[in-house]
């Protein structure tokens, strides 16, 4: 009893909040009457509801716990996240989100993988982007469910196995009930908590760690000084590309273009843009210093710094309990908002896309209680990785982006803008983007430069040269040049 006294707030919060989760879950379940709605929605949601959902699906606890402490020893230079991330998040809503809305529903195509295949004729491109997303996202999960596991463990005084078993429960469940729908609708609650709680943990860090002009104590810390050059931690270019790795997965990865599946119109688009353009310069501006001001509040050092954000919520010194519970609460929901929506990418591609081209076509029904079962198969091996994780947060997220912007750039961005390409093309930057992330560590000098740009590089020239060289789909050509026209009408 007297442990449920010292954390009464936070549980009364998890269960309030889990009986949200539960109320959108059966609505989601009540609104899906086929595959579209239980995978995008029935291509019908607004763009605001969705922009906030675009927000919050990419800003999980690695944003909150990962990102947010990495400029304790990364120092300045990590700050130009901000910028970037909002430059990505701008062009996939500007030019990747109309565009992909009108193929995908001129292809009647409801994942990347089968639009890849759709797109350039190729079961064989289909099933191979259906690996990528599979290995790419159990990598960003075991990161999300580290950072949670991480948070929870530390709060409520409970094992480290114990919080990643609470995450899972809850999220596998409402994920697998109420699909996209339950999705979008807990995201919009998700994105919003987020918001403010960036909002409370930045006044409350800065002000613990001695005001907005503190930084200058900062600087006159042992080796603070390194914290305001550009080489802090490693070599800029190196840095650069982690940060680029990072934010590039706004305009290629599955569960952040999934948003632009479902957009009722191009106006929905627009509103979209502007509301999560906002909600990212906001919020990042907001988290990324917290790591820097931290150096303030613990000058003796932390080794993890995955474990910057949960010291400060535990200790007591920063914030009021409550506060602290608000904000943990706001950091879990970061956690499921990520969550649910990499779970329903992995079991819509796997039974689509990977079973689905083997098994071949099967009654919805069957196919959604199928996505249901995988839902749950994913959630909880990734769970289990995530006891012992193969690496910290930003590392895990960072090769998580590598993968998606070597493998899919050429075949998303060139086959929603050039007409030519064909499966051959694909296979090949797929092969050239994922060989070069693995063995570019072995180049010589190459430690100095992140992987994912000469990756990109290789699997776009791998792309263009058999595109230009080899046969196209005209069918799927029409396709979007009917999409074009349907683009400037708009």
């Amino acid at each position: 009893m007297s442990w449920i006294g010292d954390h009464y707030p936070i549980l009364f919060l998890l269960v309030a909040y889990t009986a949200v989760l539960a109320q959108h879950a059966l609505a989601g379940r009540r609104q899906t009457k086929g595959l579209a709605d239980y995978y995008v929605g029935g291509r019908s949601m607004g763009g605001i509801a969705l922009g906030i959902s675009f927000f919050a699906t990419y800003s999980s606890t690695n944003s909150f716990i990962g990102f947010a402490g990495q400029t304790y020893s990364y120092g300045l230079p990590w700050l130009l996240f901000v910028p970037i991330i909002t430059i990505f998040c701008i062009v996939s809503w500007r030019w990747v989100a109309p565009r992909l809305r009108q193929v995908t529903a001129s292809l009647d195509s409801v994942t990347i993988p089968d639009f890849i295949g759709f797109r350039f004729g190729s079961d064989a491109a289909r099933f191979s982007a259906g690996l990528i997303v599979v290995l790419a996202s159990l990598l960003y999960m075991t990161a999300v469910f580290k950072g949670a596991g991480t948070l929870l463990a530390t709060f409520l005084g409970i094992p480290y196995w114990g919080a990643i078993a609470l995450v899972l429960v809850i999220v596998m469940l409402y994920t697998a009930v109420g699909g996209f729908i339950s999705v979008v609708r807990t995201d919009v609650i998700q994105g919003i908590i987020m918001i403010l709680a960036a909002v409370v943990l930045f006044v409350g860090t800065v002000r613990a760690a001695g005001g907005i002009g503190s930084l200058a104590a900062v600087r006159a810390l042992p080796e603070g000084a390194a914290l305001f050059t550009w080489d802090a931690a490693m070599p800029f270019p190196l840095l650069l590309g982690i940060i680029v790795a990072g934010t590039s997965k706004l305009v290629v990865e599955p569960r952040q273009l999934s948003r632009f599946y479902a957009l009722e119109s191009p106006q929905a688009a627009r509103q979209g843009l502007w509301v999560s353009t906002i909600a990212f310069l906001l919020v990042y501006s907001l988290l990324l210093p917290i790591g820097i001001y931290a150096r303030n509040l613990f000058p003796a050092g932390i080794a993890d710094t995955d474990q910057i954000i949960p010291e400060i919520l535990s200790g007591g010194i920063v914030f009021h309990p409550a506060v602290a519970a608000f904000l943990v609460l706001a950091l879990i929901a970061a956690a499921m908002s990520s969550l649910d929506s990499v779970l329903l990418v992995l079991a819509s591609t796997c039974q689509r896309d990977i079973v689905g081209v083997w098994q071949g076509a099967i009654p919805e029904t069957r196919a959604i209680r199928a996505t249901r079962i995988y839902v749950a198969i994913f959630a909880i091996v990734t769970a289990v990785i995530a006891l012992n994780p193969p690496g910290g947060i930003v590392m895990l997220t960072a090769f998580s982006g590598s993968l998606y912007a070597a493998c899919f750039f050429p075949a998303l961005i060139l086959g929603l803008y050039w007409n030519r390409g064909n499966g051959a093309a694909v296979l090949a930057s797929f092969a050239a983007g994922i060989v070069t992330l693995v063995c570019w560590k072995y180049v010589p000098g190459g430690s100095n430069i992140h992987a994912v740009f000469p990756a990109l590089g290789l699997s776009t020239t791998a792309y263009v040269v058999l595109a230009s060289t080899g046969p196209h789909n005209d069918r799927l050509a029409d396709a979007v040049r009917a999409a074009n026209r349907g683009t400037q009408d708009g």
